[in-house]
């Protein structure tokens, strides 16, 4: 049996879902929210504080600070935790209520900015907050995942290896577009080990992370209104844009068979479905999609029908799944 002694050290990285016979599409679905911070966050959680401790970036007396809509700042928070660090999240009015109360109960400060910046969204207003923090000579440590290249080597040396190791015949990869860690890190590794994989980006109706036009985007987790520094679209073969209705219409498919997912893995499920049916109809191709999260801190949200009229109106019954 394992026996841990930090949270960290417990994550599923070998878990895949066969998700042919609930979309009817060949997919298998990476299953990455099992661990203590429920999210494939944790991982680009780790390896940037373990860098930037390993560099004197981050000592006792710092105060780790970084912007997030919800996973990476609870990863962050969890991390904090066992560390005996302090750590201040900063967030937006669409980061899940339960994100919020999951790291205040793990001792985490979180600050919500409602400023909006020039693409409409809450990111902008975010990372300014988070530099007026590191300015202010108080010991703030930012992490910066926007730019942080510990972010995508987590996955070009955990995630991607570890796909590669149970499915050598890959054929296609789907990977959600926030802020592009997971997918750059995953693309870098199959194309510099001559993989012949094709990635796919699945990105939101709304971001700007592939030249999108900036709209409103009600699901925390996928899509930017700032582009990310870390973005190369030449690693990427493909982008399917999502829009939400689709994202809220897929959780509650994959709901009503048992599999309660995030909203991250609603959108992924539904452009690698869409990606599917135009590319390869009726064939049998093996792909992977990554589920980032699981569907319990969305139970406020894309699974309650009274949000989801507020947000969205009177959707079709189909997408309420009624």
């Amino acid at each position: 049996m394992p026996i841990i002694t930090s949270p960290q050290e417990f994550n599923v990285d070998d878990l895949y879902v066969d998700l042919r016979h609930v979309i009817d599409r060949p997919l298998y679905l990476k299953c990455e929210g099992f661990n203590f911070a429920g999210s494939v966050k944790l991982k680009a959680a780790a390896a940037m504080v373990d860098a930037a401790e390993a560099e004197g970036a981050l000592t006792p007396d710092s105060v780790i600070v970084e912007s997030s809509s919800g996973n990476l700042g609870i990863a962050l928070s969890l991390i904090a935790a066992s560390r005996g660090l302090k750590f201040v999240c900063v967030t937006d009015p669409r980061c899940n209520p339960a994100s919020m109360r999951v790291m205040r109960a793990l001792g985490a400060e979180v600050r919500v900015v409602s400023d909006k910046d020039d693409n409409g969204g809450y990111l902008g207003g975010r990372i300014a907050h988070v530099r007026e923090l590191c300015e202010s000579g108080r010991g703030y440590v930012w992490l910066n995942q926007y730019a942080n290249r510990n972010n995508w080597l987590a996955h070009y040396r955990g995630t991607a290896p570890s796909i590669d190791r149970e499915f050598p015949d890959l054929e296609v990869l789907f990977v959600g577009a926030g802020t592009t860690g997971t997918l750059m890190g995953c693309a870098r590794y199959f194309r510099e080990h001559d993989r012949p994989v094709t990635i796919v980006a699945v990105d939101a109706v709304g971001s700007v992370t592939f030249g999108g036009i900036p709209e409103r985007r009600m699901v925390p987790g996928l899509g930017t209104s700032s582009r990310p520094e870390l973005v190369d679209e030449s690693l990427v073969d493909d982008v399917v844009h999502v829009a939400e209705p689709d994202t809220i219409r897929t959780v509650r498919a994959l709901s009503s068979r048992g599999f309660l997912f995030g909203g991250s893995t609603g959108t992924v499920v539904s452009g690698a479905c869409r990606w599917l049916e135009a590319k390869y109809p009726g064939e049998d191709p093996v792909a992977v999609a990554i589920a980032p999260d699981l569907g319990e801190r969305y139970l406020d949200s894309i699974y309650e029908e009274s949000w989801v009229r507020e947000h969205f109106g009177d959707l079709p019954p189909d997408i309420l799944g009624t």
